[in-house]
């Protein structure tokens, strides 16, 4: 087996490189051995938008953070009290760090894991404040609590052949998938979706795949809208003077929908020609309460930060924000925030997969690149590209295809 190791370091903002990294031992952040858990190879690893608020320099990550909480992989090695896995097996790794014994974890909230992290609920890989575990953005990782965390995949074979859309398992499907059910969305419902990045086109599957009748998608960006306009979902255009309320009335005959989906987070651009040039980080919340019904509810999977030193003013670097809380209640909405459980998805989206019900990569534009390029995907991603970057650090997903 070999020694080496390389990943995705995090130099400063702005600024990744792919280096030479230690390589993983079942050992934990604490230094505690982890006989709990396996060393994978990684056959997949995805650039997320949360791991670009970091490279933009918008929250408190230290250089040198090896990156990437995205991952699917190979079980190469695994401690002696891992019971239900086997070398050679085919996995998924929840983003979430979870230990599967605390109160949190066995309510399923594994988002907020009370073990894996010494200074706050829950834990994730190669991310700020998230415990200090190894980023998978690499050739090898370790992943703890085996058992637990893993999902493995029935047949091998058939999990090369649908690769780039099981690497989706990892974060963005059951993102876009938490979402979309937080927000209520059932069959006939009218569904708006703020942002077309991945998750917020994640969404936009996971509302089809849960029966709504009408799914509008909305960005500042044109140039992304352009994709979900072709797979027949509806869109706004933000950056246009139209109000959102305006063009949803255009759209559904009514400025109101049923229920919306938060896909954007803390880094949200303001409305109109002009207003998309600057930061304004209330501006989707706030808008999503205009236009969802009384009684409906929001589902917030974007992420929102404790502390932003890039905010636009002292309040939002706090995480502080001016948001129209009255205008929620005065409506009765219902909003859900935090982190996405994955482990409460991931079985069921898989099955989805599996079963030709979902094809989440063309949806989300899946784009296999090599580890080495991840500079480069860093840098696509940061002005828009509307793509999902998958790294593929030994080309093995080249070689599925």
């Amino acid at each position: 087996m070999s020694s080496s190791n390389r990943g995705v370091v995090y130099m400063g903002p702005g600024k990744v490189e792919v280096q030479g990294i230690d390589f993983p031992k079942l050992v934990d952040p604490r230094g505690r051995t982890a006989e709990h858990g396996v060393i994978l190879r990684v056959v997949s690893t995805n650039i997320c938008g949360s791991d670009q608020h970091m490279v933009r320099g918008r929250t408190t990550a230290p250089v040198g953070l090896v990156l990437g909480h995205e991952i699917t992989g190979e079980v190469i090695e695994k401690g002696r009290d891992v019971e239900t896995l086997q070398v050679g097996d085919i996995v998924s790794v929840p983003f979430n760090v979870a230990c599967g014994r605390c109160r949190t974890c066995k309510e399923q909230h594994t988002g907020v894991c009370l073990s894996v992290n010494p200074s706050r609920a829950g834990g994730a890989y190669g991310y700020v404040d998230m415990g200090g575990w190894v980023g998978g953005q690499a050739q090898y990782v370790m992943v703890p609590y085996a058992d637990f965390n893993l999902l493995r995949f029935p047949d091998r074979a058939q999990a090369m052949e649908k690769i780039r859309d099981l690497t989706c398992l990892s974060d963005i499907l059951p993102t876009g998938y938490h979402g979309a059910v937080t927000a209520g969305v059932g069959p006939g419902s009218t569904v708006y979706i703020a942002g077309a990045g991945p998750v917020g086109l994640a969404a936009a599957a996971s509302a089809r795949l849960l029966g709504a009748a009408c799914v509008i998608i909305g960005d500042v960006n044109p140039v992304r809208l352009e994709h979900p306009r072709q797979l027949g979902y509806q869109t706004v255009d933000l950056s246009k003077d139209a109000t959102l309320a305006e063009q949803v009335a255009q759209i559904l005959g009514t400025p109101e929908v049923d229920c919306a989906v938060d896909a954007v987070g803390f880094e949200a651009r303001g409305h109109g020609h002009e207003g998309a040039q600057h930061e304004a980080p209330a501006t989707v919340l706030n808008s999503l309460m205009e236009i969802t019904r009384a009684a409906g509810a929001i589902g917030i999977p974007g992420l929102y930060v404790t502390d932003d030193p890039g905010a636009v003013d002292e309040a939002a670097k706090r995480g502080s924000l001016s948001v129209r809380l009255g205008l929620g209640w005065a409506k009765s909405h219902s909003f859900f925030t935090g982190q996405t459980p994955v482990m409460k998805y991931n079985r069921a989206l898989m099955q989805a997969i599996l079963w030709d019900r979902i094809k989440i990569a063309d949806t989300v534009g899946v784009e296999v690149i090599s580890l080495d390029d991840a500079p480069k995907g860093y840098e696509a991603f940061d002005h828009g590209a509307p793509r999902k970057y998958v790294l593929d650090p030994h080309s093995l997903l080249r070689k599925a295809a």
